[in-house]
C-alpha cells in the first residue's frame, strides 16, 4: 500500500479510484490530476514508481489543492471565525442545530446529535 495525503491508497485499485480515498480529493480532482500527469485512469497504484508519486505530490502543491490535515484545519478555522464574530451560522453550528434554514420541529435529529 502507498501512503499519500494522510491515507493509505489500496494497491489493487486504479489510481483514479485510489486517490479518492484521501480526504478532500473527489471525483473531479482525481480526474484532473490523472489528466495533468498523463496517467491512464486504469493505471494501478502498485505500478506507480517513486518518480510518479513525486510528480503527483508536486502537482498537488502547484494546484494548491488542500488535502487531509490542512483541509480539516481550514474548515475548523472557518467555523471558529464564524462563531467568534457571532454570525447566525456560527451560533447555530455551536448549538449543533441546522445552519441553512431547515426545519427543527420534527426533523434535525441528526443535526442535534452531532457536535463539532
Amino acid at each position: 500500500m502507498v501512503y499519500l495525503f494522510g491515507s493509505e491508497l489500496p494497491d489493487n485499485k486504479s489510481i483514479f479510484f485510489s486517490l479518492r480515498y484521501a480526504y478532500g480529493i473527489g471525483k473531479g480532482n482525481s480526474s484532473s490530476l490523472c489528466k495533468k500527469l498523463g496517467f491512464s485512469k486504469n493505471l494501478k497504484v502498485r505500478n506507480l514508481s517513486k518518480e510518479h508519486i513525486n510528480k503527483l505530490i508536486k502537482i498537488m502543491e502547484v494546484l494548491k489543492i488542500e488535502v487531509a490535515g490542512d483541509l480539516k484545519k481550514s474548515k475548523l478555522l472557518i467555523s471558529k471565525t464564524l462563531a467568534s464574530i457571532k454570525s447566525y451560522r456560527g451560533l447555530r453550528k455551536n448549538q449543533g442545530l441546522p445552519v441553512r434554514g431547515q426545519r427543527t420541529h420534527t426533523n434535525a435529529r441528526t443535526a442535534r446529535k452531532r457536535k463539532f
